[in-house]
C-alpha cells in the first residue's frame, strides 16, 4: 500500500519516470557501444596479424612452424592473407576447426550492418569461424584478411555489455536521484505549501492572515500562488459582503414588518380621508391611498425578498401610458425645485403583459435615479420615458440627460451595495429592478452613458410560457 501511494504521488512518478527514461538513454548509447566494441575487436585483430605477417615478411629464411603458431596466437586469428601488388598471398596459416562460417567487410561498413552483426554475434551462441577483411594499416598492401574464432570475441562483447549496464544503472540511479531531490525542493516543497495555504485557509475563510503570501521564484508557481491570493481576497471580500448583506436583511425585515403595521393605520385614516367633502382632499386623497398601498406591498414584499423569495409576477393586460403617468406624476413634486422636465413618447393605446404592481417599482427606480442624477448637476434638464413594440418584445425607455454613470457603477451595475449611480446610493434600486425584470423573462439593459445623458432599456417578452397558458 505505501509503494502504491508512493508511486501515485508526485515524487514517485516523477522519480519512475526519471529513471525509464535514463534507461532507455542508456540503451540506446549500449548498442553502438557494443557495435563500435565490436569493430575496434576485429581491427585490432586485424593489425595484430599484419604486424605477425610483416615480421614473418621481414625475414629472408623460412620461419619454424612453433614461431609461426606463436605468431598466430599472439595475434588471436587461424591464418593471414595479405594482398599486395594485386597479388594474393597466404602469409600464416593453421589448420581451421570448421569451415568459415561467416565473412564481414570492415573497409567500407555503415552503422547499420555494424549494429546488425554485433547482435547477431551476441545471440549466436556457436564458436564459429569468421572471416575479417580490411585495409592494411598505413597502406601497407591492398587487402588483410583473417579467420578467427567468434567465440572470444562474443565473451569480450559479453562482458563489456555488463560493464556498460552496470555502469548505466549507477548513472541511472544517481541521476534519478538528484532529479528527485530537484523536483522535492523545487516543485513538490512549493506545491506542498500552496495545499497547505488552502487548507488553513479553508477552515476559516474569513481570516485575513491566512492569505498565502506569493514567494515562489518559479514562474508558473509564483502564477499560481498569485492566482490563489487573489482568489483568497476576492473570496473573503464576497463572504464579508454577504453577512453584512445578510444582517442587513434581517435588519430590514425587522423594519419592513414594523412599518407594515405602521402603513397599515395610515391606510386605515387614508381610507377615511374618501369621504371628505373638501375638493382638495377628494383629489389627492386616491394618490394617498394608493401610495400607501404601494408602501404596504412593498414591505410585504421585502419581507418575502429577505426569505430570498422574490414572488413571481402575476401577468396582466393593462394600459401602459397610464402606468407610465402615474409614476412621473409621483415624481414631478420633488423635481420642480431642479427645474426638471418630464416628457413622455407612449401611445395611449399601447397594451403590454406584466405585473403593474413590479412594473411600477422598476419604473420609478429608473425614473428617480435619473432625476436625482439631473439634480446632482444643479442644472436643468429632461427625463423622458418613451415605449413601443416589435415582433417579440414590448420596450420600455428611459433616458435622461444628466452627466452619465460612473466608472464604477458601470462595471458593477446590478449588484446591490456596488452598482450604486450617486454619492450614497446603495444600488438596490437597480439590482431590484433587474430582478424584477428577469422574473418576467426580459432583461433590463443600459444602452448608454455618456456626458449627453443615460438610457436604460426594458425588455419584456411577448411569447406565452406554457405555465401561463396553464394558469
Amino acid at each position: 500500500m505505501a509503494r502504491a501511494h508512493f508511486l501515485n504521488t508526485l515524487s514517485g512518478r516523477f522519480l519512475m519516470l526519471t529513471t525509464v527514461f535514463v534507461m532507455l538513454a542508456e540503451v540506446l548509447i549500449f548498442v553502438p557501444s557494443v557495435a563500435g566494441f565490436r569493430e575496434d575487436y576485429l581491427r585490432l585483430r586485424l593489425e595484430r596479424a599484419q604486424i605477425a605477417s610483416l615480421a614473418l615478411l621481414a625475414s629472408e629464411d623460412m620461419i619454424s612452424e612453433d614461431l609461426e603458431r606463436e605468431l598466430l596466437a599472439n595475434a588471436g586469428v587461424f591464418n593471414v592473407v595479405l594482398r599486395r601488388d594485386e597479388m594474393r598471398q597466404l602469409v600464416l596459416s593453421s589448420p581451421i576447426p570448421s569451415p568459415v562460417d561467416a565473412s564481414y567487410d570492415l573497409r567500407d561498413p555503415t552503422g547499420f550492418s555494424l549494429v546488425r552483426d554485433a547482435f547477431a554475434d551476441l545471440t549466436d551462441s556457436r564458436n564459429r569461424v569468421i572471416r575479417v577483411i580490411g585495409e592494411p594499416a598505413l597502406q601497407a598492401g591492398l587487402l588483410i584478411e583473417v579467420t578467427i574464432e567468434s567465440g572470444p570475441m562474443r565473451r569480450e562483447m559479453i562482458e563489456y555489455g555488463l560493464r556498460i549496464l552496470g555502469l548505466s544503472a549507477v548513472i541511472s540511479v544517481l541521476t534519478a536521484l538528484l532529479l528527485f531531490l530537484a523536483v522535492q525542493r523545487l516543485l513538490v516543497a512549493p506545491i506542498r505549501r500552496v495545499v497547505a495555504h488552502m487548507s488553513s485557509y479553508a477552515e476559516a475563510p474569513e481570516d485575513a492572515r491566512r492569505f498565502i503570501e506569493p514567494t515562489a521564484r518559479v514562474v508558473e508557481l509564483r502564477e499560481a500562488e498569485d492566482a490563489l491570493q487573489s482568489l483568497q481576497t476576492q473570496l473573503t471580500g464576497a463572504l464579508r459582503q454577504k453577512e453584512r448583506l445578510a444582517q442587513l436583511g434581517s435588519a430590514v425585515a425587522k423594519i419592513s414588518h414594523d412599518l407594515r403595521n405602521i402603513l397599515t393605520t395610515a391606510q386605515l385614516f387614508a381610507d377615511r380621508m374618501e369621504a371628505s367633502e373638501d375638493p382638495a382632499v377628494k383629489r389627492a386623497a386616491p394618490k394617498l391611498v394608493n401610495s400607501i398601498a404601494r408602501a404596504v406591498n412593498l414591505c410585504e414584499s421585502t419581507l418575502t425578498f429577505g426569505r430570498a423569495e422574490e414572488p413571481p409576477p402575476r401577468l396582466a393586460r393593462f394600459m401602459l401610458a397610464g402606468l407610465v403617468t402615474e409614476v412621473l406624476e409621483g415624481e414631478r413634486p420633488a423635481a420642480e425645485a431642479g427645474e426638471i422636465e418630464f416628457v413622455t413618447d407612449v401611445a395611449p393605446n399601447l397594451t403590454i403583459r406584466a405585473d403593474s404592481e413590479q412594473l411600477h417599482r422598476v419604473l420609478l427606480n429608473l425614473v428617480r435615479n435619473a432625476r436625482q442624477a439631473i439634480e446632482a448637476t444643479k442644472k436643468a434638464g429632461t427625463v423622458e420615458v418613451g415605449a413601443g413594440e416589435d415582433d417579440g418584445f414590448w420596450w420600455i425607455r428611459v433616458g435622461d440627460t444628466g452627466p452619465g454613470l460612473p466608472d464604477r457603477a458601470k462595471a458593477h451595475l446590478f449588484q446591490p451595495f456596488q452598482g450604486g449611480t450617486r454619492k450614497g446610493g446603495t444600488g438596490l434600486g437597480l439590482a431590484i429592478s433587474a430582478e424584477l425584470v428577469r422574473g418576467h423573462g426580459g432583461r433590463l439593459e443600459l444602452v448608454r452613458s455618456d456626458e449627453d445623458g443615460t438610457e436604460f432599456m426594458i425588455r419584456l417578452p411577448k411569447t406565452v410560457t406554457q405555465a401561463e397558458v396553464a394558469a
